[in-house]
């Protein structure tokens, strides 16, 4: 490119004394050897021009393709960089929200552990009661029923010396409930001892001696019998309501289940869905930070690069 210049600025200079001459380098209507050196210096100098514009052409479509590329390559990595913030805080998040949610699922699981141990200490204890209910009311029942038996008899026997009630009243020695003092009342009645009439502390002075001790049993024996469904009524109200008690817990318990169960499975489900997002964000992470470091370094050559040529084109 110099030399074009140099060859262009030597036309120029001579320019005007060829043209003055170029009558006189011609001889007989042929071009002299001067004439021949103007025209090839002429030749040189067009030429020189044409390669010089199709070097700042050239040099032009170079210096467009530096700007367009720089400034492209800025953006996408701009872009990148913002990308990049974007997923760092998304996985931050994911992280902050797996760890939370795997606290809160321990709590279901321990809640539910709890919960299934309360269920399982209660039925333990309910089974308990309802053993000593069975073998009570059981109790209660065998006891009443004998007792009306034996007042049955000895009704049916009032003012009857016969002894076919003493099988029946020697029965009531094997009710549990029944006290000793009654026990003790009722054998002195099958003893038929003299000392009858106080054990009774009844007095009928027109009954014969057997009406008179019968009808102190059946007092005695209704008195109790009267006790023991009371107590049995009692005791069924209880249980019942032990049983109602044992109902409403382990309903509230099984509902709180239920509850923890259905929170644990979805909260599993969510912790999941974040993990994998998390593993998707890391990896297009990776990718966006190594498309932006190539990016990075491809702008940092092609910046040195196109600077250098500039200077370069300066310099001619």
């Amino acid at each position: 490119m110099l030399s074009a210049m140099k060859i262009t600025l030597a036309v120029l200079l001579l320019g005007t004394p060829v043209q003055a001459s170029t009558e006189d380098l011609t001889v007989e209507g042929k071009v002299t050897p001067v004439q021949k050196v103007i025209e090839l210096l002429q030749g040189m100098a067009e030429k020189g021009k044409k390669e010089k514009h199709a070097e700042e052409v050239q040099f032009a479509a170079f210096k467009q393709f530096c700007d367009d590329t720089i400034a492209e390559k800025k953006g996408a990595i701009k872009e990148a960089n913002d990308l990049i913030a974007v997923l760092k805080a998304d996985i931050e998040k994911y992280g902050a929200d797996i760890e939370q949610l795997g606290i809160e699922i321990k709590e279901h699981e321990e809640s539910i552990a709890s919960n299934t141990a309360d269920i399982k200490a209660a039925q333990k204890v309910r089974d308990t009661e309802r053993a000593e209910y069975e073998t009570t009311h059981q109790d209660y029942s065998e006891s009443i029923d004998a007792l009306e038996r034996a007042i049955a008899v000895l009704s049916k026997q009032k003012g009857d010396h016969k002894q076919a009630s003493f099988a029946q009243l020697s029965s009531l020695n094997k009710v549990n409930l029944l006290p000793d003092e009654a026990k003790k009342a009722i054998a002195a009645f099958l003893a038929q001892d003299s000392d009858a009439d106080e054990n009774l502390a009844v007095s009928a002075p027109e009954a014969n001696a057997y009406e008179f001790q019968s009808q102190g049993i059946i007092d005695l024996l209704q008195k109790f019998l009267d006790k023991f469904v009371d107590e049995r009524t009692a005791l069924e109200k209880e249980e019942k309501n032990k049983r109602h008690a044992f109902d409403m817990l382990t309903s509230d318990l099984e509902g709180e289940i239920e509850n923890n169960t259905a929170a644990k499975n979805e909260k599993t489900e969510t912790k999941a869905t974040k993990t994998e997002n998390k593993a998707k964000a890391e990896s297009d992470l990776d990718d966006i930070t190594a498309t932006r470091d190539d990016d990075q370094k491809y702008l940092d050559d092609l910046s040195a690069t196109c600077a250098q040529k500039i200077f370069d084109f300066a310099s001619c």
